[in-house]
């Protein structure tokens, strides 16, 4: 009986191995069939000088994360409280953290 489990097994992992193999292929050609419209929207982008997507709209160093800095969110006052939601969800710029470190 425990020949046929680890028969079962080896399908069910030979089954997966090539479902997600298709889904790379897949990928693949989605890649190459969407590059002709990816790259007339970074015309666009560069021609109208496009900055960050929007991800939030309540404080304005969560719209555009890129123009923010470190002490925004406490313009108010320097010992204020988080009190808009996506501050709390989205972490800090990478050039923020970038000179942080140095």
């Amino acid at each position: 009986m425990s020949g046929r489990k680890a028969k079962g097994f080896f399908l069910f992992a030979a089954i997966s191995m090539f479902l997600i193999s298709l889904m790379f292929v897949h990928a693949s050609f989605k890649e190459k069939n969407s590059m002709p419209s990816l790259e007339e929207k970074r015309k666009i982008v560069k021609e109208l000088e496009l900055t960050d997507l929007c991800l939030f709209t309540d404080a304005r160093y969560t719209r555009h994360p890129s123009m923010a800095d470190l002490n925004t969110p406490f313009q108010d006052h320097p010992m204020s409280l988080e009190h808009f939601p996506s501050g709390a969800i989205m972490p800090p710029s990478s050039h923020l953290m970038k000179n942080e470190m140095d």
